[in-house]
């Protein structure tokens, strides 16, 4: 069997690589950045209907400025990030598990929204909902990551910026195959790898899913 690659910053990668041994794959954590806190300002809360993460990394990094805004409920995107405000004692409004745009869908087109979000993100697309993006924490590059055991692996991206790193890490694209987390992260990830595939949803479930059909398959000599 193939051995799985979880590239996502901790503690995302731990989590990620239990759920794979758990599905009894081989796989291990080589995270290629390390998460920061950013220094910010909570906004009034009384300029907004609820908070939106996409990320629990927003909860963990938050900080006491996070406290003041416990008051508006929260539209989170994956129950990890929920469990994350869950834990810091916000109210769950709502819970999407196919992505930010497809979460905004589901909710009041008239909501005013407050995202807590990293330095790196992506703005979600045609949302009817007005939305106030605040960075709270951003992912800075490891130095030289060991991507030395890459080579016939297959490996989880987990966003396009992973994919960019590690296209600059690897010379042996040829053995390694890639499972994205989204189209945007396959495409950023480039050309040369055995191959590149994008997840059926932007969820760990989905990524582990199509890593486990990849896995029993042979890499190329």
């Amino acid at each position: 069997m193939r051995r799985v690659l979880v590239l996502r910053p901790e503690p995302g990668a731990s989590a990620t690589v239990e759920k794979a041994r758990r599905k009894g794959l081989d796989a291990i954590a080589i995270p290629l950045f390390e998460i920061e806190p950013v220094a910010w300002q909570a906004p009034d809360p009384g300029g907004f209907d609820a908070l939106l993460l996409t990320s629990a990394n927003a909860v963990r990094m938050g900080g006491d400025e996070l406290m003041k805004l416990r008051g508006l409920p929260v539209h989170a995107v994956g129950e990890a990030t929920a469990e994350a405000a869950r834990g810091a004692g916000f109210d769950i409004a709502a819970v999407g598990d196919g992505g930010v745009d497809r979460l905004l869908d589901s909710l009041d087109p008239d909501l005013r929204l407050l995202h807590l979000c990293g330095e790196d993100r992506r703005e979600p697309l045609k949302a009817p909902q007005s939305i106030t993006p605040v960075t709270v924490y951003r992912a800075m590059a490891i130095d030289r990551p060991d991507v030395s055991g890459a080579s016939g692996a297959v490996a989880l991206v987990h966003s396009p910026r992973a994919a960019r790193r590690l296209a600059e890490l690897v010379d042996d694209r040829g053995s390694i195959a890639i499972v994205a987390i989204s189209p945007a992260a396959a495409e950023a990830a480039g050309s040369g790898w055995q191959q590149v595939q994008s997840a059926d949803a932007p969820n760990d479930e989905a990524l582990l899913a199509l890593a486990a059909r990849l896995c029993n398959k042979p890499a190329p000599q």
